[in-house]
């Protein structure tokens, strides 16, 4: 089997890849880590030795999915993964709806919006669209940070099938306390009851972050985000903001559906 091994496994994989399982640990370290880092640092956080990961690094910088620093200070990775998922045909047909009437809201708001989807245990942002004015606050693109953390990951947990909530529960970090879940879950009940969630930034003093879901039939397959900024003279109100916000998001949500019955 091309020098990979397979085997029965005492959990429910069938077969295993050691040297796919070991570069997949490689990204998927660098990229919760959130800074770069040494192969001598990977090895010592996968507990593996030099030999094992030393060839992998190479070859994952190679084919461009990690990179050194720009300090010149370790490896991070690149935005490969990245364009690869927005690639796929149901995440590019959601920008193809979302981008315009994100636009629309944009300039009806004054503000920035962005969308974000589920990767693992983060939230990571797909899309952006900038407010026109000369003075904003925007997402970039490709940021990510934990479900728990945001306004965009209650959205999307709010929106979920039970045996679908679970399953995210488990997949979170081994560092996560209950305590930490139970809130989570609680204020989930309350974004799902009341159909947005809505919250002072954590990250900017002045932003109130606004958020509602992209329904594809039940459940959220994204949440779309106005961190509202509070200025002087502002184009609307926050009130009204958040109605448009839920407006715009119906709106895809409901072109969504459309287009999944073309199929």
């Amino acid at each position: 089997m091309d020098g990979q091994e397979a085997e029965m496994d005492g959990d429910d994989r069938r077969y295993r890849a050691p040297a796919l399982e070991k570069g997949l640990d490689i990204l998927e370290l660098l990229a919760r880590e959130g800074r770069p880092l040494t192969t001598s640092m990977i090895t010592q956080k996968l507990g593996r030795s030099m030999s094992e990961l030393f060839r992998m690094v190479q070859v994952l910088e190679y084919r461009g999915f990690i990179q050194q620093a720009p300090n010149g200070q370790g490896y991070v990775p690149t935005d490969r993964l990245f364009s690869l998922g927005v690639d796929r045909a149901p995440t590019k047909s959601l920008l193809e709806i979302a981008l315009p009437v994100m636009r629309e809201l944009s300039m009806a708001i004054g503000q920035s919006c962005h969308l974000a989807v589920r990767s693992g245990s983060d939230i990571v942002v797909v899309a952006r669209m900038e407010s026109a004015e000369q003075i904003g606050f925007a997402v970039r693109v490709g940021f990510r940070r934990s479900l728990l953390n945001t306004r965009s990951g209650a959205v999307l947990f709010a929106f979920q099938e039970p045996a679908i909530r679970e399953r995210w529960i488990a997949e979170l970090p081994s560092e996560v306390t209950e305590e930490q879940i139970e809130t989570f879950r609680r204020h989930a009940d309350l974004v799902r009851e009341r159909g947005y969630d809505k919250a002072r930034s954590d990250f900017t003093q002045g932003v109130t972050d606004l958020s509602a879901p992209i329904l594809r039939g039940e459940s959220a397959e994204a949440a779309l985000t106005v961190p509202f900024m509070q200025v002087m003279q502002p184009v609307t109100t926050m009130d009204n903001a958040l109605k448009q916000l839920r407006a715009a998001a119906a709106q895809i949500s409901g072109a969504l559906l459309a287009s999944d019955s073309r199929l």
